[in-house]
């Protein structure tokens, strides 16, 4: 994603934030008013319990962030939030992460920063890798908790005091990954401990949309597009895959070394082609090599294009398998499926032989391209 484009999208979400709920808000969502009282929930958290608004009766300030695993803002602040848990927790001061999203109104294509999306089990995982010192607490099954508050992005941050009225909604501070200057959370509560009124009671919020139910639509219409994008097959010489191999200057490459004759190779196709999806608006490709006869070239495009593997795939016009393997690289020990991470000059990053583990080739790509803007 170009710098243009990346203002643009932050501008596009500062303006919805502004104007309040959008067109793709569900009708008459309202951001809970400051002095209203907290809504009460009962959600089911990562740590297997659920969590009702009452097991924090006891807390002089309550703080609700809605935040999620996609959102490269929400991940952000995912430490600044366990450092505020750890300094306040404490002081009197309870923090409750809740997702709003439903995982099914995620688009592919929105996860380009991400290496997890927003199912329940996904929050387990990425709770237990981070550590998150403070509740997780899942809402994407209904959505109820989040419509009452009137969550418009994520993260959104909701402060209440004492007598659970709110006194600050908003930003958590100004900055995502520069300096902050404005630390909007810690005032609050800071205020709210000292017995003070919140300096400022309501700030704009900005961060990736709430993916409310409302947008699965919008999600199967894009895996309808893609499933129809055209999927071909190029026959080139050892050459063209010692070329491959060398990268290409500036994009991330994920190489995948398949043959229709390999049960695990088809079977793990459509994790590539997810892969190919969440992050092909960055400077990524996916490169498929088919490694059966040229002869075959047929069968092997038939399979490609009921997995949709709208990808750059090749076959290879040598039978010479040692030529091959010292072409793409010298360390494959000739088993397939074989499975490559390239960076833009050429440097293997990563090298799988057998089935993948998605998630571990998904982290892969993510820690080389980067998780926020």
């Amino acid at each position: 994603m170009s710098r243009v484009a990346i203002v643009s999208s932050l501008a596009l979400v500062v303006s919805l934030c502004l104007a309040g709920p959008s067109m793709a808000d569900p009708p008459g969502l309202a951001t809970l008013a400051i002095g209203a009282t907290a809504p009460d929930f009962r959600l089911p958290g990562v740590d297997g319990k659920d969590h009702a608004l009452k097991d924090y009766a006891g807390a002089k300030v309550l703080v609700v962030v809605f935040t999620c695993n996609h959102c490269p803002t929400a991940q952000a602040y995912e430490a600044r939030l366990a450092d505020f848990h750890e300094k306040y927790k404490d002081r009197g001061v309870a923090l409750v992460a809740i997702s709003p999203n439903d995982p099914k109104a995620v688009q592919l294509d929105e996860l380009g920063y991400t290496d997890l999306s927003d199912s329940f089990e996904e929050m387990k995982i990425r709770a237990k890798d981070h550590k998150f010192p403070y509740p997780y607490l899942y809402d994407g099954e209904t959505q109820a908790t989040a419509t009452a508050y009137g969550v418009l992005a994520t993260p959104h941050v909701y402060v209440f005091d004492a007598g659970r009225k709110l006194r600050y909604v908003g930003r958590f501070d100004d900055s995502e990954v520069k300096e902050v200057k404005s630390h909007d959370v810690l005032k609050a509560v800071d205020a709210l401990l000292a017995g003070q009124p919140v300096p400022v009671e309501k700030t704009r919020v900005i961060g990736c949309s709430t993916k409310w139910a409302e947008k699965q639509a919008a999600a199967k219409k894009a895996l309808a597009k893609w499933d129809a994008e055209d999927v071909t097959l190029e026959a080139i010489d050892v050459e063209g895959i010692r070329k491959l191999a060398r990268g290409d200057g500036k994009k991330l490459t994920v190489i995948n070394v398949w043959a229709t004759w390999c049960g695990p190779c088809v079977a793990e196709l459509p994790e590539f082609v997810t892969m190919h999806r969440m992050y092909r608006g960055r400077d990524f490709r996916l490169v498929t090599i088919s490694l059966d006869d040229h002869a075959k070239r047929d069968e092997a495009l038939k399979i490609l294009r009921q997995n949709h593997v709208s990808a750059t795939n090749v076959i290879v016009k040598s039978s010479d398998k040692d030529a091959i393997a010292e072409a793409l690289d010298r360390e494959w020990p000739g088993p397939v499926p074989y499975t490559l991470i390239v960076a833009p000059d050429g440097k293997v990053l990563y090298r799988k032989v057998g089935a993948i583990d998605p998630l571990e080739v998904r982290r892969a790509i993510v820690a080389v391209l980067g998780r926020t803007y």
